[in-house]
């Protein structure tokens, strides 16, 4: 009897990278919006961090629109993509454009994943450092 052929994934549900800055290496995990695969097939990506309130955002080689679901209001730990900068951004807490607790962007991303684990250990990275993501997979 034959089978039919098994299609292979190529959703990004699970897909999990490595974001390196100084001595931290935090995993995280993409979704399955096109962003996301965009990025996922540009890594592995190398930048210079840049800093806005707890936020970290930088510059990247993906070019994509506003994404059904985009939004400003994210929440800590969230990776989002953000068109006006082509920029990959980590949230971690409020930003200038915050009111209140809520964290804000500085206009609407494309949410493309979220860091597993604490997010606030992006504190410690400071404007200028070099950042790399890559895949995790071994």
């Amino acid at each position: 009897m034959n089978s039919p052929p098994l299609r292979r994934k190529e959703k990004t549900v699970g897909e999990k990278i490595s974001i390196l800055a100084g001595n931290l290496k935090v995993e995280a995990e993409l979704n399955e919006s096109k962003t996301a695969r965009l990025i996922r097939e540009a890594l592995p990506i190398e930048a210079k961090v840049n800093t806005w309130g707890e936020e970290i955002y930088f510059a990247i080689p993906v070019r994509a629109g506003l994404e059904e679901g985009a939004r400003e209001v994210v929440s800590s730990g969230e990776l989002g993509y953000w068109p006006t900068g082509h920029a990959f951004c980590i949230f971690f807490g409020p930003t200038p454009a915050s009111r209140g607790d809520e964290i804000r962007a500085a206009s609407a991303v494309n949410v493309i994943g979220k860091v597993s684990g604490d997010p606030k250990v992006f504190l410690k990275v400071r404007d200028g450092a070099k950042i790399v993501l890559e895949s995790a997979r071994g």
